[in-house]
């Protein structure tokens, strides 16, 4: 008998889809109240999960959705921190 492994799912922020954790992006807010994107999805702080679509990463930034993912970081994001955010999210979707 073959065991498999198991395979953490996450939900994306903005749209709800779940998915593998690997394939979904962190952003984490941390102890010093930086926002940043977890790129080894191993940053200490509080985390949140986008997909690599740019709908998700718009969804998640303008004014409606902002509250879901500044509930889900525990945290409020400064125009600096959007302005980062979203030019992460565009440069995902450039690839």
């Amino acid at each position: 008998m073959v065991k498999l492994k198991h395979v953490p799912e996450r939900s994306c922020v903005a749209c709800g889809t779940k998915r593998a954790k690997g394939d979904l992006v962190r952003v984490v807010h941390t102890s010093q109240g930086e926002v940043a994107v977890d790129e080894t999805g191993k940053m200490n702080g509080r985390g949140a999960y986008l997909c690599g679509r740019s709908e998700c990463w718009e969804q998640a930034l303008v004014q409606q959705k902002i509250g879901r993912f500044e509930r889900a970081l525990r945290g409020k994001l400064t125009p600096t921190d959007k302005a980062k955010l979203r030019a992460h999210g565009e440069a995902l979707t450039a690839k």
